[in-house]
């Protein structure tokens, strides 16, 4: 990370230091006083949303189901799918809690930032101690793609949003297969709940 200046801040995002064994140790002794923005959604629509990325880019992947269960009949998770392991959140976090404290995190709602967000981005302006200049001003849901996308609140600017990739439909998945996912969730889902101190909803 270069160094940051003064009234600057250095941001670095990459999604999988979360999952990574290594990355806290390393984060800590580069610099103790990052501060870590972790954005969670539901980890069965997490897991659904990994499997149509993994799947649009190489059709011929066995079934969602195929992947997700060991056996199917006894409902057996397979939690060496790195779409399935990547949601138990509260395993991740235990290991990240060794080097750093719960108040160096900030985590944000995925669902939230669909429904409210220039709540979420509050949020994230006042954990690092900016001003808040994003506002529901800078916000309009695109109902095409099904998410919020950025404007300039002076109107004189086209419109940003995410590309092709987000927002494309997920496969429709067996309904007992969804139901035996949340319910091996389930306890992680609470468990990450007492950690952060924050009920997600997803239950």
């Amino acid at each position: 990370m270069p160094r940051t200046l003064d009234g600057q801040i250095t941001m670095e995002k990459t999604p999988s230091y979360f999952v990574t064994k290594e990355a806290p140790r390393r984060i800590h002794s580069m610099s103790r006083d990052t501060k870590l923005i972790v954005v969670v959604r539901d980890p069965v629509t997490r897991a659904i949303s990994d499997y149509t990325q993994t799947l649009s880019k190489n059709p011929s992947i066995p079934s969602f189901q195929a992947l997700a269960f060991k056996n199917l009949s006894t409902g057996l998770i397979d939690t060496s799918w790195s779409a399935v392991r990547i949601g138990i959140y509260a395993k991740h976090l235990e290991n990240w809690l060794q080097f750093f404290p719960l108040s160096r995190f900030l985590f944000v709602s995925g669902e939230r930032l669909v429904s409210d967000p220039a709540g979420e981005m509050g949020r994230v302006q006042d954990f690092l101690g900016l001003q808040r200049l994003v506002t529901d001003r800078h916000f309009y849901f695109n109902e095409t793609k099904g998410f919020p996308c950025l404007k300039k609140p002076e109107g004189d600017s086209k419109p940003r949003c995410l590309g092709k990739s987000k927002g494309r439909p997920h496969p429709t998945i067996d309904g007992q297969g969804v139901q035996r996912l949340r319910d091996f969730y389930r306890p992680f889902n609470m468990k990450f709940y007492q950690m952060t101190g924050q009920d997600f909803g997803w239950d």
